[in-house]
C-alpha cells in the first residue's frame, strides 16, 4: 500500500494486504489479503478492520510510557518465572492505565459505528471479535500465535475501546516477552495491530482448525480438518479432542469426494456465550449432536476446498510452497442475523514442516517391549524419556528440572517457558490442533496427548518413556526403554528395475511410511483396519436390528448391542460405519503412495481370527486347523458370508470411484481353483468392482501350490500374481508354520520352494502377466532376492523398515547382472 497508510489509525480490511504486516501485523495483513483477493472465489472472511501499529506507537508517544516500561524490563530474567510474572504484570499495568488519545479514540469509535451500520445492527449493539496481530506475528520461522490475547462477543463503543486497551497490554503477556526474547527478537522490535471483525456466532454452531498440509508428517497432499461444537477456544486451548478430517487434495481438485479419514472427538460439552453476562460456559451438547459427526461431509469438502485455495495463493504470493495453518467457524443461524455459513477467521503460514528438508528422515524404533501405562494421540514421531514431573500451572516451574517430562491437565501459551526445556509432554486434554501439540511439534519434541487422566496415573519421579513413533496412538511406557534413531538420505537411495514396494496395514502410519523412497504398496491388508478401525464382524452390523430384538431376551446379545452401539454411535444404518471405515481405512493408504499403485487384499481373517470380532462368535464354525480352512475366496462366494463381502466389495468401490483413489488394485487371496477365482470376480462385478473399469486390476494370491501348478489357467482369469512366500512355503514343505516343533524347517530358500517360485515367475511372463512377491524372504536372506532378480520377477513388496536395505540388495545385484542404476 501507500506510504499515506502509514500514519493511519484506521485501516479496512479491503485496503491491506499480505505486504502490510510492518503496518497492521501478521493476522491482520492475511485477513485483509483473502478478503481482497480470495473473495472472487467463494471464500468467506467476515468484514472488519485494522488498527495500526502506529496507533499502537502512537499511543505509547503520547502517553509517555515507552521509558518507563523500558525500566521495568531492566534485568529481566525469563529463566525466573517470578522475575518473568511481576515485570510482565507492571507493564501490563502501565499500558492498561494509560489514556488512550482523543483522536484515536474517536477513530476507533467511527470505525465500530460502520461496521455496525454496514451489518444492519442497532448502534451500539454489533457483537465483534477484537484480535492481537503483531507485526513479527507468523512469520514462517517463528510462530507467535497465540502469545498476545483475543477478545470475543464484544458489543458497545466503550467496551470495544476496552478491549483494545487491553490488547495493546498483552503486548506483553509472560509468554509473549519470553518467547520473543528466546527467539532473539528485542521486545520494541515488535508493534501491535488489532483487528476489530464481525463475530461469527459458532457457539451455536462448531469451528475448528485446518491445515493445508499434514501435521504430523508434513505429507502434502492432504488437508487436515479439525472440529468441534461451539467456539474454537475449546480446540486451540484443548479442552476437547475436536473431530478430526483428512481430505485428498489430488483427488478434491478432480472432483472428488475425497474424505479419506473422519474420526470422531469429544461428545461431552460446548463453550458458548452466556446470556446474561457475554461471558462463555461449558454446556452438555444436544443429544442430536451427540449421534452425528460435527461436519457433514459437504462441509468437510468446501473447508479443504478452501484450504487448497488459500493454499495456492499464498504459494503463488511466495514463489513457493507454502502450507496454512488455518481457523474456521460457521455462523449459527436462528441467532441474531447468523447467517448460517461457514467463514475463515485466521490464516498464517504453517510453521515446522515448511522450515524442514525433505532429503532426510529420521525414523524412531523402540528396541524392547515395555509396560503401558497411559495411551493417548501421538504428535510428532519422536521418543522422549526422563523422570515425569506433574504439575498443573506454570506457577510451579520451580518444582521442573531440564530434561524431564512434562504431565499435566492440558497447556496454553503459559506454559511454554517450561515446556522449551522438557524432554516429553503428556496431556490429559487436546487434539491435534491444541496448544501443547503445535508448540510440542515446534520444538521437536514428543507428545501424547488426551490421555484422560495421565497424570493421576503417572507419579512424579517415575522414569518413563513418551513413544510417538508406533502411529497415531502415542504410548507412555514406565522405565526408560532402549531406542534408535536411523537416518535416511534419500539422495543416496538408487533406483531399480525392479519395483521395490511396501507391505502396509496401518492407514495411520501410511503418511509417514510413503516418504520412503518406494514403488507403491505391494500388499495392503484389510485385517488390521477391520479388526483395528471396526472391531465388529460384518454379519453382526448386517443382523443389528434382528440382534436388538433378541436383546431384549438374552444379556450376552444384549452386550453385544451395546457395545455396537457405543462403537457406532454416530450412524443409525450400522452397514455404512463398515463401509465407511474400510473405505477410509483403504482410502487413506492409497491417497499416501498415489499415483503409485496399492494392492489392496481382500480380507483373508480364518474363522479364529473372525471369532474374535465382536459378534463373531455367534457366526463363526469351530475349525481344527483355521489355516488351511474357511477362508480367502472361499468365503466370499458362500451363501452365508456373501452379503459381508458384499460390504467389503462397496467400500472398495468408493475407495475407488467415489475417492478417485483408483490406483488401487484388488486381491483375492487364498484361491484354491480357477473355479473360484471366477466365482469371486463375478460376484465383484455384481457389487460394483469390475475387472478393467476405471482401470481396475484384479490380482491372485500364488500362496497355493495349485496355484503354481494351474499358474497358466490363473493367468487367464486375474491380471497378475503376487506371490505369498509364508503360505507357499509351509502349504509345498507341509508344515505349520506357526509351529515351533517344525520351526527349523520353515525356510522359503528350500530348493522345492524356489522351483515353485522360479515356474510361477516363468509361467506370469509366458502369459504376459504382472508378478511380484509380498514377504520378508528378499529382505532377510540377500541371497533370496538376488535368486527373485535373475528370475526375473517385477517386484517385491516387503515391511517398510527393510525398504532401503532390500532396495541396495537388488541395485547391487542389477548391476553385476548388467542392469542400469540411477538415483532415485
Amino acid at each position: 500500500m501507500s506510504s499515506e497508510n502509514d500514519r493511519k489509525f484506521i485501516l479496512w480490511f479491503n485496503e491491506i494486504g499480505i505486504e502490510d504486516v510492518p503496518l497492521v501485523g501478521g493476522k491482520n495483513a492475511s485477513l485483509g489479503e483473502m478478503y481482497r483477493n480470495l473473495k472472487s472465489k467463494g471464500i468467506k472472511v467476515p468484514n472488519g478492520f485494522a488498527i495500526t501499529a502506529y496507533a499502537y506507537r502512537y499511543v505509547l508517544k503520547y502517553s509517555g510510557i515507552e521509558e518507563e516500561i523500558k525500566k521495568i524490563l531492566k534485568g529481566l530474567d525469563t529463566g525466573s518465572l517470578q522475575n518473568l510474572m511481576s515485570k510482565g504484570r507492571a507493564v501490563r499495568d502501565v499500558i492498561r492505565f494509560a489514556e488512550l488519545p482523543p483522536d484515536l479514540t474517536q477513530a476507533i469509535y467511527s470505525a465500530y459505528d460502520k461496521l455496525t451500520d454496514e451489518f444492519g445492527y442497532a448502534r451500539d449493539n454489533l457483537d465483534v471479535a477484537i484480535r492481537s496481530s503483531a507485526t513479527a506475528e507468523d512469520l514462517p520461522d517463528a510462530s507467535f500465535a497465540g502469545q498476545q490475547d483475543t477478545f470475543l462477543n464484544v458489543r458497545g463503543r466503550l467496551n470495544v475501546q476496552e478491549a483494545c486497551k487491553n490488547c495493546f497490554a498483552s503486548l506483553f503477556t509472560n509468554r509473549a516477552i519470553s518467547y520473543r526474547h528466546d527467539k532473539g527478537f528485542s521486545q520494541f522490535d515488535i508493534s501491535l495491530s488489532i483487528a476489530v471483525q464481525k463475530m461469527v456466532r459458532s457457539d451455536s454452531a462448531y469451528s475448528g482448525v485446518m491445515f493445508s498440509i499434514d501435521t504430523e508428517t508434513g505429507f502434502k497432499d492432504a488437508v487436515f480438518i479439525t472440529a468441534a461444537y461451539g467456539l474454537g477456544e475449546n480446540v486451540v486451548r484443548g479442552v476437547v479432542n475436536p473431530d478430526e478430517y483428512y481430505v485428498f487434495k489430488p483427488a478434491l481438485k478432480k472432483g472428488k469426494r475425497a474424505v479419506i479419514s473422519r474420526k470422531v472427538g469429544d461428545r461431552n460439552s460446548k463453550l458458548v456465550y452466556s446470556l446474561e453476562d457475554d461471558a462463555v460456559k461449558d454446556v452438555p451438547i444436544t443429544l442430536d449432536e451427540r449421534h452425528r459427526y460435527v461436519l457433514p461431509d459437504d462441509e468437510v469438502l468446501q473447508l479443504a476446498e478452501w484450504a487448497c485455495i488459500i493454499e495456492e495463493h499464498y504459494s503463488n504470493e511466495a514463489g513457493k510452497f507454502k502450507p496454512m495453518d488455518i481457523e474456521w467457524a460457521k455462523d449459527g443461524d436462528g441467532v441474531s442475523v447468523g447467517t448460517g455459513d461457514l467463514f475463515i477467521v485466521q490464516a498464517r503460514p504453517e510453521t515446522i514442516h515448511s522450515r524442514k528438508g525433505t532429503n532426510t528422515y529420521e525414523n524412531y524404533k523402540l528396541l524392547e517391549k515395555g509396560d503401558v501405562v497411559v495411551t493417548g494421540t501421538a504428535v510428532g514421531n519422536k521418543v522422549g524419556q526422563g523422570e515425569a514431573t506433574i504439575i498443573q500451572s506454570p506457577m510451579e516451574m520451580d518444582k521442573f528440572a531440564p530434561g524431564n517430562v512434562l504431565v499435566t491437565g492440558m497447556t496454553d501459551p503459559d506454559w511454554e517457558p517450561i515446556m522449551k526445556v522438557a524432554s516429553a509432554i503428556v496431556t490429559n486434554k487436546g487434539g491435534r490442533t491444541c496448544h501443547a501439540a503445535i508448540i510440542s511439534r515446534e520444538l521437536g519434541i514428543p507428545c501424547v496427548i488426551g490421555t484422560g487422566n495421565g497424570d493421576e496415573i503417572i507419579k512424579s519421579g517415575q522414569e518413563v518413556t513418551v513413544s510417538c513413533c508406533e502411529g497415531e496412538t502415542g504410548y507412555v511406557y514406565n522405565g526408560l526403554i532402549d531406542f534408535e534413531v536411523e537416518t535416511i538420505d534419500f539422495s543416496e537411495v538408487p533406483a531399480t528395475k525392479t519395483k521395490i514396494m511396501m507391505n502396509v496395514g496401518m492407514p495411520e502410519k501410511a503418511f509417514s511410511q510413503a516418504m520412503v523412497p518406494c514403488d507403491g504398496v505391494g500388499l495392503a491388508r484389510q485385517e488390521f483396519i477391520i479388526s483395528s478401525h471396526i472391531g465388529i464382524h460384518p454379519l453382526a452390523l448386517l443382523d443389528y436390528d434382528k440382534l436388538r430384538e433378541t436383546a431384549q431376551k438374552d444379556n450376552k446379545i444384549a452386550g453385544i448391542v451395546y457395545h455396537i452401539d457405543r462403537i457406532t454411535a454416530v450412524y443409525e444404518d450400522k452397514t455404512l460405519f463398515f463401509i465407511d471405515k474400510l473405505s477410509e481405512g483403504v482410502g487413506r493408504i492409497a491417497a499416501a503412495f498415489y499415483p503409485n499403485d496399492v494392492i489392496v487384499r481382500l480380507s483373508d481373517f480364518k474363522t479364529n481370527e473372525y471369532a474374535n470380532l465382536l459378534g463373531g462368535e455367534l457366526y463363526e464354525p469351530s475349525e481344527s486347523n483355521p489355516m488351511i480352512g474357511w477362508r480367502g475366496a472361499s468365503r466370499y462366494y458362500d451363501k452365508t458370508f456373501r452379503a459381508a463381502f458384499e460390504l467389503e466389495c462397496r467400500a472398495l468401490k468408493k475407495a475407488r470411484s467415489n475417492m478417485g483413489l483408483t490406483n488401487i488394485k484388488i486381491m483375492v487371496p487364498f484361491c484354491r481353483t480357477p473355479d473360484e477365482g471366477k466365482k469371486v470376480i463375478t460376484l465383484m462385478n455384481k457389487f460394483g468392482l469390475v475387472q478393467g473399469e476405471e482401470g481396475l486390476e484384479i490380482y491372485v494370491m500364488c500362496e497355493i501350490p495349485s496355484n503354481v501348478i494351474l499358474a497358466d489357467q490363473f493367468a487367464e482369469i486375474f491380471d497378475g500374481f503376487s506371490i505369498g512366500s509364508n503360505d507357499l512355503t509351509q502349504l509345498v514343505l507341509g508344515l505349520d508354520r506357526d509351529s515351533f516343533l517344525v520351526a527349523e524347517l520353515y525356510d522359503e530358500r528350500n530348493d522345492a520352494v524356489r522351483r515353485m517360485v522360479k515356474q510361477a515367475i516363468d509361467v506370469a511372463k509366458e502369459r504376459g502377466r504382472k508378478i511380484g512377491i509380498c514377504g520378508q524372504g528378499p529382505s532377510d536372506f540377500p541371497d533370496f532376492a538376488e535368486f527373485l532378480v535373475e528370475s526375473g520377477i517385477d517386484s517385491m513388496s516387503i515391511i517398510p523398515d527393510t525398504v532401503i536395505k532390500t532396495r541396495m540388495i537388488v541395485a547391487k545385484k542389477e548391476q553385476k547382472m548388467g542392469g542400469k542404476a540411477g538415483k532415485k
